[in-house]
């Protein structure tokens, strides 16, 4: 009884075993109409982005972008507008446009960059940039943009990457240079401190911030682990490498640019 059951059982199997294998289940291919209106529709997107951006109606045309990258996944041309929304970040940022992360701040007597920066948890080089300040001077009763919502950079080791994100959203990824023989350190950090134009104290010498053996370029950014930070560098060609002692190096243009962006304490996750 108890074979004739498995027999039963065993034949049974077969049967749908057999029926899924001769149902296909087949995706429709779309029509040559719904192909004309998808390239139709992504070449109306764009060009509305580029009449945004000539407008300098920035923060629509980065939703542009937004909604052709989330629309058309598999377009070829998808890395190239991820690219350029986060060259709208920065612009933004950099900008005296209000954003949902910022706020306009009415001076107040006795205010000076330095308390509003630290009220806001922001650096006054991003208060001065986005406000076009050529200096510390400020005027009570003039109103200024500063940026609210904090930053926070992810690296990561294996794609030699640095993220800067404010919550969830990413502004930018840059390409960087991380340990030798994985010697950068993995976990959560802070930014400690912050020196312009650094010089390098290397075993037995110190090495001015002109010199062109400071490999420290022109920006340091430490963590909260002694000997290790975020800096220029004087090899830029090794950037995408694991090229360092241990640090992070990016190219000087945009150590600076980060540097002008990024309060100390901010924090710093790296993953291999």
């Amino acid at each position: 009884m108890n074979r004739r059951w498995m027999l039963v059982v065993a034949a049974v199997l077969l049967i749908v075993i057999s029926a899924f294998t001769l149902v296909v289940i087949k995706r429709p291919s779309a029509s040559p109409q719904e192909k004309k209106e998808n390239v139709d529709s992504k070449a109306s997107l764009l060009a509305q982005a580029k009449g945004l951006e000539d407008k300098l109606d920035l923060l629509a045309a980065r939703a542009i972008y937004q909604k052709l990258a989330n629309e058309f996944i598999n377009a070829d041309e998808i890395m190239g507008w991820q690219k350029k929304i986060e060259e709208i970040n920065i612009k933004l940022l950099f900008s005296s446009a209000i954003t949902p992360q910022s706020t306009l701040y009415n001076i107040k007597p006795g205010d000076t960059l330095t308390k509003i920066a630290s009220e806001f948890k922001t650096t006054v080089d991003l208060i001065k940039k986005s406000n076009n300040l050529p200096d510390d001077k400020i005027l009570p009763g003039r109103k200024i943009k500063v940026w609210t919502a904090p930053f926070s950079i992810f690296i990561d080791k294996s794609q030699n990457t640095l993220i800067l994100k404010t919550g969830e959203e990413v502004i930018k990824t840059y390409i960087v240079s991380t340990g030798k023989d994985n010697s950068t350190p993995v976990g959560s950090f802070r930014i400690a401190n912050k020196l312009l134009n650094p010089a390098w104290f290397k075993t037995g010498a110190v090495v001015p911030p002109e010199s062109p053996e400071n490999i420290l370029g022109t920006r340091w950014m430490g963590f909260n682990l002694a000997g290790y930070g975020i800096h220029g560098t004087t090899e830029p060609n090794n950037l995408g490498k694991q090229a360092t002692q241990g640090c992070v190096r990016m190219s000087n243009p945009e150590v600076e640019e980060l540097y002008t962006i990024i309060p100390v304490g901010t924090e710093v996750t790296i993953v291999d």
